[in-house]
């Protein structure tokens, strides 16, 4: 029987309903931050007005979406100290390295290049701006890539040693936790699936004023743009998920036999597109498979030998003693599909969006309600991703070292808990209605076409300043 006052149950639920809720905001803020660079690049470049328009428009969503997603991530690191002190106590020194990093340098170029393009429009000369939204990019990324460089930490433990005296992980290799095989794979994946997202929005806002027949020409820039970056995107997280699958297989092998829930060690081992077995999912009854898909993803063989979960089971019993360490594997399971086929299903819109509307068609309103509504499909593959990535991990809070199960603070009540996490959930639920209102409100107004510029395609980014 479940004891829903115990308090690892509920310090984990609300860690992990947290972590995804600050999540919600994280790949759109890195990949319209880039987006919209790019944007404002094609209007100093061209000087033509519509690309101003969009940089404008997609600028205020991206900065709706940073500033409520700093101040759900601001939470996050309480948790720490709050629910999982004996976590903290452990991994301090390590794990605090690259967040530190995190907060003193990249938050804060993050901070002071997003202020200097937001008040820099009629101070600063075009070149200069244009630089501000660059480099606000770059810290966005190298923010992003701390916090990844962190949690590959404890997927797989490096350049620390342990401190027998004190029971504690030390740092003494800041250059191996950086450099971690698998936050080198993670953190592009990371990056591509962001822009796929914000792709998909910019899709999403351009099919709504096509829909309305508004902004007309303005809009169909955006449209191809987003579409285009989706696409390239989902290329992308192809190729870095591949990286990051050869990387997580030689760290963490239980996790890429869970995503099969593959049993016995087999050699040229299938890929199912959907399973189902017995209740207890010890074994199959049907299945739809791409043979020796596993292996190649596994091995780059096809005939590659992927270890099993029970042989799995049975040496980490050997290694770290009796026990199960096992993730959940329906959750597994599914979560790896559910990331790959949102991910195919956002690309598949952009691409029929692409080709509705070839050759300067407009007869395509089925398309636009269609666009319309799956600019959070990419943000789901996200989630579901991060779920695989996390949930694949368990039994291990720090995989090898320490159990979650030992890693949540010893004189936490479930009722201290319980009630934290009661807060959150309604402070963070009244936050997610603000942000949804306030990007609807800016994609529905659209661009801020301002009367001065009249009918003019063009303008001198130089002279900007005139239409103040």
């Amino acid at each position: 029987m479940i004891d829903w006052l115990d308090p690892l149950l509920l310090a984990r639920w609300q860690f992990g309903l947290t972590t995804l809720y600050h999540f919600l905001f994280v790949p759109l803020t890195i990949g319209m931050s880039l987006l919209v660079a790019i944007l404002q690049t094609a209007w100093y470049n061209t000087g033509k007005v519509h690309y101003l328009h969009l940089t404008r428009l997609f600028g205020k969503i991206f900065l709706i979406n940073f500033a409520i997603g700093v101040v759900t991530g601001i939470t996050q690191e309480f948790q720490f100290g709050m629910n999982w002190s004996e976590y903290s106590r452990f991994v301090g020194d390590v794990f605090g390295a690259p967040l530190a990093m995190e907060g003193l340098f990249a938050f804060f170029l993050e901070a002071t290049f997003i202020g200097v393009w937001i008040f820099g429009w009629d101070k600063l000369s075009a070149r200069m701006h244009l630089a501000s939204i660059w480099l606000t990019t770059a810290a966005v990324s190298l923010s992003a890539y701390f916090i990844i460089a962190a949690n590959s930490w404890m997927q797989n433990p490096v350049g620390y040693e342990l401190n027998p005296e004190t029971g504690r992980a030390e740092l003494n290799d800041i250059g191996a936790v950086l450099f971690n095989p698998i936050a080198l794979n993670a953190f592009p994946h990371t990056i591509v699936a962001s822009i796929m997202f914000a792709g998909t929005v910019m899709v999403a806002v351009a099919a709504y004023h096509l829909s309305k027949g508004n902004h007309i020409d303005t809009m169909r820039s955006a449209l191809k743009f987003g579409a285009f970056a989706n696409i390239i995107a989902f290329a992308g997280t192809f190729l870095t998920g591949d990286g990051l699958s050869l990387a997580m297989t030689i760290a963490q092998p239980m996790k890429m036999a869970a995503a099969e829930a593959l049993y016995e060690t087999t050699s040229s081992a299938s890929f199912s597109i959907f399973s189902w077995g017995t209740p207890d999912g010890s074994s199959e009854i049907f299945s739809l498979r791409i043979p020796a898909l596993l292996s190649l993803l596994s091995t780059h063989t096809l005939n590659g030998t992927v270890e099993g979960l029970n042989d799995l089971q049975a040496q980490y019993s050997d290694l770290y003693g009796v026990g199960d360490y096992m993730p959940i594997i329906w959750l597994t399971y599914w979560s790896f599909r559910w990331m790959i086929g949102l991910g195919i299903f956002a690309a598949l819109v952009s691409t029929a969006v692409l080709w509705v509307t070839r050759a300067g068609r407009r007869q395509a309103a089925w398309i636009w309600k269609v666009a319309m509504w799956t600019a959070p499909i990419p943000m789901l593959a996200s989630l579901v991703g991060w779920t695989f990535a996390e949930m694949g991990r368990q039994p291990w809070l720090v995989f090898g070292l320490m159990k979650t199960e030992d890693g949540v603070s010893p004189y936490v009540t479930g009722w201290e808990v319980l009630t934290s996490l009661v807060v959150f959930t309604l402070i963070y639920g009244v936050l997610a209605v603000i942000e949804y209102r306030l990007i609807i409100k800016a994609a529905k107004e659209g661009p801020d076409e301002w009367a001065e510029l009249g009918d003019r395609k063009t303008i001198d980014p130089a002279k900007l300043a005139t239409v103040y």
